[in-house]
């Protein structure tokens, strides 16, 4: 009997521990009938940490807006697998160089939970699908204005097309390769023999880019290009796999503004994307019952 009793003791003890965090929990605010508890808030906080901080306003804040957009994807139709949740969860880690077990390291040696992240990332997913689906109709751009627009962007420097081989160094050393590069750069002699020169050093490729505009390239790079002639090279510039250099196969002045357009086009998308999805949200943060205990 006194055995039984201490069993029974011990059992009751299990019970109340393992309720213990849902006791604790207190709910703070329901969205929809759907509730936000004092748990979720503290664990929003710690990730906020991480991210550069942001009290408990700022974590209730987004969690009332996650609810919000996870149960409007919801109403549309649109699920989130937790396969999508993983890929999610690993893109973050590649984003941050870590890999997956390093972060959710990194996340517990914070104090925030995996499933805190995990669930912000349900909800962004939700949302980026639902605005996909939903606001990209509403975005209109242009097409006068982005032709216009581009014309002005047009410069001496970038109104070139370019018949381009690149040169390039492998390797991590980079004062080395940029060595070597520099020693090729002086025994350039043109295009035709581009290869050939390339046989004399370790590690060395030469490559056909085609036909390039200068529109294509990082301003430097294309102010550096319009002062060369057919038959220059560029100065060896350290790229994520070596040491890289371009040389002008040929050259002819062309006005296209084909890629700038693109850039405008795709800028002008992406903000007009932006305001409508703010515009949604707060459509829908108006329209929810949204109650704060």
């Amino acid at each position: 009997m006194k055995m039984h009793r201490v069993l029974s003791a011990m059992l009751l003890a299990m019970i109340l521990l393992a309720a213990g965090p849902a006791i604790a929990a207190s709910v703070k605010v329901t969205v929809n009938g759907e509730p936000i508890t004092d748990v979720q808030i503290s664990q929003r906080v710690a990730l906020l940490k991480l991210e550069g901080g942001g009290g408990s306003a700022k974590a209730t804040q987004q969690l009332i807006e996650d609810l919000v957009q996870i149960q409007e994807a919801a109403r549309q139709g649109i699920e989130v697998s937790e396969a999508d949740v993983d890929s999610g969860f690993l893109d973050v880690a590649r984003n941050i160089k870590v890999s997956a077990t390093n972060l959710r390291t990194l996340l517990t040696n914070n104090g925030v939970p995996v499933e805190a992240l995990r669930a912000r990332i349900k909800a962004s997913i939700a949302w980026n699908r639902l605005v996909g689906r939903v606001i990209s109709a509403r975005v209109q751009v242009s097409e006068a204005d982005i032709d216009a627009k581009a014309k002005t962007e047009l410069t001496a420097a970038n109104s070139f097309d370019y018949i381009l081989k690149e040169v390039l160094f492998i390797g991590s050393n980079a004062s080395k390769r940029t060595a070597d590069a520099n020693r090729y750069k002086k025994a350039f002699n043109g295009c035709d023999n581009a290869v050939n020169l390339s046989l004399s050093y370790t590690d060395a490729a030469v490559r056909d880019l085609g036909r390039r505009h200068a529109t294509q390239f990082p301003d430097a790079l294309s102010n550096e290009l319009s002062k060369l002639n057919v038959g220059g090279i560029t100065k060896p510039r350290v790229v994520e796999n070596g040491v890289s250099m371009l040389a002008i196969c040929a050259k002819s002045v062309s006005q296209d503004t084909t890629f700038i357009a693109n850039n405008i086009r795709q800028d002008a998308g992406n903000n007009g994307l932006k305001q409508e999805a703010e515009k949604y949200l707060a459509e829908l943060l108006a329209k929810a019952q949204i109650i704060r205990k």
